[in-house]
């Protein structure tokens, strides 16, 4: 199986960037391939631990934990988590942070890329 890497640049408040990021990840991983999920700008969001889930928002927390248990990889930009005030100790268990160089390097050896969002 191949190598997929997506970056979500997800837009403000409503955007679904990271709905479909999430549900592509776990279509990829039910097929067998390795996916690594790079949140990026506002898609960081998703990296806070111990959110309060709404009924009319979309909140793919628990797929995304589910996911990282079947080897799903998420790193979230250490930039974009600082400017939003998103400290280490803050974030999910499983998710990683790190510079966008490890990014470039992931989706350099992936077989394929897919960057989603607007930035």
């Amino acid at each position: 199986m191949g190598m997929l890497s997506i970056g979500v640049f997800s837009s403000l408040v409503g955007s679904m960037d990271l709905d479909f990021a999430v549900r592509l990840a776990r279509a990829a991983i039910n097929k067998g391939h390795t996916v690594n999920l790079w949140l990026s700008g506002n898609a960081t969001a998703l990296s806070k631990d111990k959110q309060k889930e709404f009924k009319d928002y979309s909140f793919p927390d628990k797929t995304l934990r589910e996911l990282i248990g079947k080897g799903l990889t998420v790193v979230s930009c250490e930039a974009c988590n600082q400017s939003r005030g998103i400290q280490k100790e803050d974030m999910t268990e499983g998710i990683n942070r790190a510079s966008m160089d490890l990014y470039l390097a992931k989706a350099a050896q992936s077989d394929r890329v897919l960057h989603i969002g607007v930035e």
